[in-house]
């Protein structure tokens, strides 16, 4: 699908500026995340029959390893959306209601969605196991009760996804949609990270929150409810791609230094020095290699491929450190 890497590159600025403030405070990310919405990126995986760019898995990975380059506060909480639209697009998994309902909620502000599916006692639900939250039918919906732990992005969330089992004679395992915000949900602020403090992946408890009826999705019997971990590897592996965003940003802040930095008893820049033209190139080799891999892993051009923006003087000093290292084998 074609991109506007113009465009897409001045999100990316937006959201490293705004950055070192929402991390050092521990505080959601609101402007990066503005940003993202305002440049159309979080809904960009919503399918073409809901009137959606109908972007891949592969697509949404290159705009993750942009976003990551910004602030990957904001890229990981802009994952779970872009994943989340994409499971709709592959499986037609949400009630249609309630699914178009939320996307006109995306013409007016960033939709934040995320799944809530890890507890204290079960752990991660890629080994197995039932949830202890329970969803309760009421006379007018259900009253989910429960706690779930590593919630990204939790005080932004406009709805949490919640995974639980319900009270009936036969219990079902479902996905609960909970608006964020609603009497009886309380988050628990304990996300301590040294790194990445802005995603706010704290703890959240639902304590008999009330929800619509038809706001569940897939309903089934417990035999059958296990995670899909061969999908979510796939998911997984566009994660990763965020990763290579930090470490293309890490790569350009250390060849700045590098050429900013002129000491007066060596009368030119530290870039120059047998030093850092050794480092430079292995950086180079050590982020360049996966980041072709990734972007084009055919070893072919694919459509829509996003390249970041070149790195401020990274040719002279990258390559002289490759060559070299070339030239000495």
């Amino acid at each position: 699908m074609p991109y506007e890497t113009e465009a897409l590159n001045a999100t990316v600025e937006i959201l490293a500026e705004a950055a070192p403030e929402a991390d050092r405070g521990g505080n959601f990310p609101w402007a990066g995340i503005r940003a993202v919405h305002r440049a159309g990126l979080l809904e960009r995986t919503v399918a073409t029959r809901y009137g959606g760019d109908g972007a891949s898995l592969y697509d949404a990975a290159q705009i993750l390893a942009a976003l990551g380059r910004g602030d990957p506060s904001v890229a990981l909480i802009s994952a779970m959306t872009l994943f989340t639209h994409l499971g709709q697009a592959n499986k037609g998994h949400w009630p249609e209601a309630l699914y178009k309902r939320l996307l006109s909620e995306a013409g007016t502000r960033p939709l934040l969605l995320n799944a809530a599916r890890v507890e204290p006692e079960l752990g991660s639900p890629a080994r197995g196991g039932l949830p202890a939250t329970i969803a309760r039918r009421t006379a007018n919906g259900w009253s989910i009760s429960g706690k779930k732990r590593f919630v990204t992005g939790a005080h932004g969330l406009t709805h949490f996804l919640v995974w639980a089992h319900t009270d009936e004679p036969s219990p079902r395992v479902g996905t609960f949609v909970v608006p964020n915000g609603l009497p009886g949900i309380r988050i628990i602020e304990n996300w301590t990270s040294v790194g990445m403090r802005a995603t706010g992946s704290h703890d959240v408890e639902y304590i008999d929150v009330e929800i619509p009826a038809e706001d569940v999705l897939e309903l089934v019997d417990p035999s059958v409810a296990q995670q899909d971990n061969r999908a979510h590897a796939a998911v997984t592996l566009a994660v990763a791609a965020i990763y290579l965003g930090v470490a293309e940003a890490a790569q350009a802040a250390f060849n700045r230094f590098a050429h900013e930095r002129i000491p007066t008893n060596l009368g030119h820049p530290v870039a120059r020095t047998e030093r850092f033209i050794n480092l430079s190139g292995e950086i180079d080799l050590l982020v360049s290699a996966p980041g072709r891999s990734f972007r084009c892993p055919a070893g072919a051009e694919r459509p829509g491929t996003l390249h970041p923006r070149p790195h401020p003087r990274r040719p002279a000093v990258a390559r002289r450190g490759t060559d070299r290292r070339a030239r000495a084998r």
